[in-house]
């Protein structure tokens, strides 16, 4: 109480009373060259302190960029561990369909044959043709690693809507940055990186999907995937392309694990 007495009573600090009482006497202290010189330099520098302090506030922090920049090169790195391994595998399954067709060409080809049109649509099998391409990236900003541009990148749901739309528009097959997507694939995010079927992915983003393109091409400007990718370049500087390709090549996914069966009857 006796604080809030003393600020209602005296809301004038001393020094500005002292001050006031003098120029009423008529007493005003002199301005000299010298005062006035060093208010000008001690102003200067607060200024150039203010400056300096603000840029370097500002400027991307050195341990953050260089924790980044390993990431994408272990990224990287695991990528293509993961995409030779891929190319065994599908070395290996190509090899696998090669003996079984020995085995059961003779003797049942109509069951060879619609194992084959299974497996093109489950997506375990490699598949080619005509199709559309498209391509999403980071922005120039965020590319860079600036302070703030986090928004700026491509987050998993966008991805999501982009193949989603694709398959709306009549996709046959659809990959990301070479990942076969089936309808056990998932497309989420772990941290900052983006997952497709549990392989981490970095920008730029490809999407390849195999379809008639001029119907596909057409079905997708009018769908909201594409309204999607506009308020992605409006809103957050995320570039985007779609472009007519006359062949893509797909890989397969692999073999899917057995969840369900039923046995047969026979004729």
């Amino acid at each position: 109480m006796t604080l809030l007495t003393a600020v209602m009573e005296k809301p004038l600090d001393p020094g500005y009373a002292a001050v006031a009482r003098a120029r009423a006497a008529g007493i005003n202290t002199p301005t000299t060259l010298r005062r006035r010189l060093v208010v000008l330099v001690l102003a200067v520098l607060i200024g150039m302190g203010t400056v300096v302090a603000t840029q370097a506030l500002r400027a991307p922090q050195p341990a953050a960029s260089s924790a980044r920049t390993l990431i994408v090169e272990q990224i990287r790195e695991r990528s293509a561990t993961g995409e030779d391994l891929r190319t065994g595998n599908s070395e290996l399954r190509d090899e696998i369909a090669e003996l079984q067709s020995q085995a059961l060409g003779d003797e049942d080809e109509a069951f060879l044959a619609r194992t084959a049109e299974l497996e093109a649509v489950v997506g375990t099998v490699p598949v080619q043709g005509p199709g559309l391409v498209i391509t999403l990236e980071d922005s120039v900003r965020a590319a860079a690693d600036e302070p703030g541009s986090e928004d700026e990148r491509v987050q998993d749901f966008d991805l999501q809507v982009v193949a989603n739309g694709l398959w709306a528009s009549g996709a046959e097959a659809v990959a990301v940055n070479g990942h076969r997507l089936t309808s056990m694939t998932a497309i989420r995010s772990a941290g900052a990186a983006i997952l497709v079927d549990l392989q981490p992915l970095v920008s730029p983003y490809r999407i390849e999907a195999i379809g008639d393109p001029e119907s596909m091409r057409t079905a997708f400007a009018r769908s909201s995937a594409q309204s999607h990718l506009t308020a992605l370049s409006a809103a957050f500087s995320i570039p985007s392309s779609l472009t007519q390709e006359e062949h893509l090549r797909l890989p397969g996914a692999g073999y899917s694990s057995l969840r369900h069966a039923e046995v047969v009857d026979e004729a």
